[in-house]
This record gives C-alpha cells, sequence and structure tokens, in this order.
C-alpha cells in the first residue's frame, strides 16, 4: 500500500472510532453513573411498581381515544406542506413560475384532504368525553 493511502486510512478508521465511542460512550457513561440499588429493586418486594422513582396514582390501564391518531395524522400534514414547501418557496419564480404555482397547488390540495378527512371525522370539535370507570 502507499503512502498517500495508508495516510488516508488512519482518517477513516480514526472516523469509525470516534462513531463508535459516540455511539457506546453514554452506556459506559450510565454504567459508571446510576445508581446501585434503585428503588423498582426494593418496590418490586411489595409488588407496587414505580416509574421514574415517582409512585403511581390511580390505575395505569386506560384507554385512549382513537383521536389520537387523527391528532398525529394532522400534526403530519402540516409538518410535511411546512417541509417541503420551505424549499419551493426558496426557489419560485426562477423558470417555470406557472408550472411550479400548479404543481404547489396541486400538492397543497393533495396535504388539504388530509384536513378534510379529520373535519369529517370530527377531529376539530373539542367535546370531553367522561370514561367509563374499569371495573376490577
Amino acid at each position: 500500500m502507499n503512502e498517500i493511502l495508508s495516510g488516508d486510512l488512519i482518517y477513516v478508521v480514526l472516523f469509525a472510532l470516534g462513531g463508535l465511542a459516540f455511539a457506546a460512550g453514554p452506556f459506559v457513561i450510565v454504567y459508571f453513573l446510576a445508581p446501585r440499588a434503585t428503588t423498582r429493586q426494593t418496590a418490586n418486594k411489595t409488588g407496587q411498581f414505580i416509574e421514574c422513582g415517582v409512585e403511581p396514582i390511580g390505575d395505569a390501564w386506560i384507554r385512549y381515544s382513537a383521536v389520537y391518531y387523527l391528532y398525529a395524522l394532522v400534526f403530519v400534514a402540516f409538518a410535511v406542506d411546512v417541509l417541503y414547501l420551505i424549499p419551493v418557496a426558496l426557489v419560485y419564480n426562477r423558470v417555470f413560475a406557472w408550472r411550479d404555482l400548479v404543481e404547489v397547488a396541486m400538492f397543497v390540495g393533495t396535504l388539504s384532504l388530509v384536513i378534510i378527512y379529520a373535519w369529517k371525522k370530527g377531529v376539530f370539535e373539542w367535546t370531553r368525553r367522561n370514561p367509563t370507570p374499569r371495573k376490577s
């Protein structure tokens, strides 16, 4: 191997070792900084689960509404809209202004179907429903 390639190979190996250090470093740091006797171990003896060091209040088995899925769907629609419209706005009106306008209108029209779907499903109706208590 000639001298130039071996010099480049050293940089590649150092870069790979740096990547491994960034990947394994948090695990090593947590191993040394974490307490050895946790409250979870002592709580499991009594049958009480503890999460994040705080004793829970109430029952953990609650039902989430499917409306949360629709909230996420609307959020993704707006996020994708912004994600793709900002670069288009930066290069807009360079060469084909009318073609760009039609493409942006088609894109926004397609994403607006998500909002129409959510509107028809009643996502934007902010009525609070009282959950039924779970029978034990």
